[in-house]
């Protein structure tokens, strides 16, 4: 299907090719109207092409408006202020443009879709719980790798983990020394995390440690077999715990290409740098050196005794994606305080003539009132304990709502909401605005919230089994008349979800497709209060039910680009 903006479009640059020629002019920008008032969609064109046509805007605006190429799309089009075009559809078209929606898929190839997107985004450290903190990096980043998809691009998502580096050689000594094996048994990460704590606060009483660390490292650098197959250990009982977590947040990765995954690309990557005169020696490390203007420190690919670092990793995980992908463009989700290191490795790629599209997509962080999260402080939140603190909240009132559901009906709408509370409230923040952590906020279930969301789309399935227990059921043949003022502002606005999941992808913002859904609910309800269906005549009835059965389907599309789950009772 192609979208609305698009077929208006083509309607005025037919008229404009017939009246001004060959001439160089600026695209022809479609936009939604504001108000009512000015119509259903507006363009500028005549302001913008203004001086290239050598005429005064209104002038330009009428001479297109009198000769508009005969259509079935518009009503009629009124001049207004100094040359904005007004655009009235016609009733009929807009209620076939509404019969459509979810039974074809739009037309999105003039979008530049070649090539693969690759995501990176959650990206945990091994042996460590997650927490409340790799919350954002993991659902902003499931939700672009949805909103691409749904606009056409082949995606990959990569889960890059910290499986690499000093942290297992303390393991290894711990795993050996304190372990618990009932523990380990019941909570293996937990238990994990436990030794590596336990390893800390004896290596504070005998630093002699942190050599012993270091050599069992080495031996697991080199290949020793025990050391290989306990690292290999950890890394499971990691992914085992996180993929639950990622289960319950419908979260799915295609790769899980940690940093040891690019480990022995490293050495080869400094050989290439130092070649091409971008690393040099300086004090006995491989520094790259940037011009003044770029106002970056340099940038250690290799120390002085021979390990590499997060920015040697990274620069080899592009050559990887280089030569084993067809690249689209690269996003990275992390949160702020990394933005030197990726404008550092970014433009150290770029020096390498590497010719690939990066964007790094960050955020602010979650925290506190009082300072951000910190394990040693201990006011570290898991992300288990947050989900289950979700769903608790959503059961109590799922109880007191609808006490007669199955208990099997209650526990999984009360874990859909729990979760879609948690996710929304996250994802309809600007991504880039620090997130202050509060229970009642990240869990409130009025309002701007999914639960209000996912309401009104149980809401609207209500009405469709009340309807079909009367044996009126939607009718796809049917007429949709938009008579009144809140049926044309509802379907108007249904058509709009494109364009909003267009504007989210270059932006990298959720919080745009929730602004949309949430006004979207809005006006379901206006439209439902001023509205009646069930009691109508049968030609006003079959209308009114297909115009709600789209803004069901509509929200749950909107919803599930946020990752998040609809129920049909609540």
């Amino acid at each position: 299907m192609i979208l609305i903006e698009k077929q208006i479009a083509d309607i005025f640059k037919r008229t404009v090719d017939a009246l001004y020629g060959e001439q160089e002019l600026r695209a022809i920008d479609i936009t939604m109207a504001t108000n009512e008032k000015f119509g259903d969609f507006q363009t500028n064109f005549a302001m913008v092409n203004a001086k290239v046509l050598k005429s005064n805007p209104r002038a330009i605006a009428e001479n297109v408006v009198n000769n508009l190429v005969e259509n079935n799309l518009i009503e009629k089009v009124e001049i207004a202020g100094p040359g904005f075009i007004n655009i009235f559809l016609k009733e009929e078209f807009l209620g076939e443009v509404v019969k459509t929606i979810s039974k074809e898929k739009y037309d999105f190839s003039f979008l530049d879709t070649e090539g693969d997107v690759i995501i990176d985004y959650s990206s945990p450290n091994i042996a460590k719980r997650m927490h409340i903190g790799h919350l954002r990096s993991t659902i902003i980043g499931d939700s672009i790798k949805r909103i691409y998809n749904y606009l056409g691009y082949n995606t990959v998502s990569d889960n890059h983990i910290g499986d690499w580096g000093t942290q297992f050689g303390k393991l290894i000594i711990g795993y050996r020394k304190w372990l618990n094996e009932d523990a380990y048994k019941e909570n293996a990460i937990e238990e994990l995390e436990r030794v590596y704590v336990e390893f800390a606060k004896a290596a504070d009483e005998d630093p002699s440690l942190e050599d012993l660390a270091r050599e069992e490292l080495k031996k697991l650098q080199d290949g020793d077999e025990e050391n290989n197959r306990l690292w290999k250990e950890f890394i499971q009982v990691s992914l085992d715990e996180y993929n639950k977590l990622y289960g319950r947040m419908d979260v799915k990765f295609d790769t899980y290409y940690g940093e040891s995954h690019y480990h022995d690309m490293m050495p080869g990557v400094v050989e290439e740098l130092k070649d091409k005169g971008i690393a040099v020696e300086d004090q006995g490390a491989q520094v790259v050196f940037f011009d003044e203007e770029t106002k970056l420190h340099p940038c250690i690919v290799q120390k002085k005794d021979g390990a590499f670092l997060y920015s040697t990793s990274d620069i080899a995980t592009i050559k990887f994606r280089k030569e084993n992908y067809n690249i689209n463009k690269l996003v990275y989700v992390t949160d702020e305080r990394q933005q030197d290191h990726f404008r550092q490795f970014f433009k150290i790629t770029d020096m390498l003539g590497w010719d690939v599209k990066k964007d790094h997509v960050w955020f602010g962080i979650m925290r506190f009132a009082e300072g951000i999260f910190s394990t040693r402080k201990g006011n570290v939140i898991r992300l288990e304990q947050l989900l289950d603190e979700g769903k608790k909240r959503a059961l109590a009132v799922v109880e007191e709502k609808n006490p007669g559901l199955s208990a099997e009906e209650k526990e999984n709408i009360a874990e859909v909401v729990g979760v879609g509370a948690i996710k929304y409230a996250d994802l309809s923040q600007n991504r880039q605005s620090a997130v202050i952590f509060e229970w009642d906020k990240i869990l409130s279930f009025e309002g701007n919230t999914a639960p209000y969301l996912q309401y009104s789309y149980a809401r609207i399935q209500s009405i469709l089994r009340k309807g079909e227990e009367n044996g009126k059921v939607v009718r796809e043949d049917t007429a949709v008349n938009l008579g009144e003022k809140a049926e044309k502002a509802l379907a108007l606005f249904l058509t709009q979800l494109p364009n909003v999941a267009m504007k989210a992808s270059e932006t990298y913002k959720p919080n745009l497709l929730t602004d949309y859904l949430f006004e979207l609910a809005k006006k379901f309800n206006t439209f439902y209060n001023s509205c009646p269906i069930l009691n109508q005549e049968d030609e006003v009835l079959y209308s009114r039910l297909l115009l709600a059965e789209r803004t069901a389907k509509v929200l749950k599309e909107g919803l599930d680009l946020l990752g998040i789950k609809t129920v049909d009772r609540m």
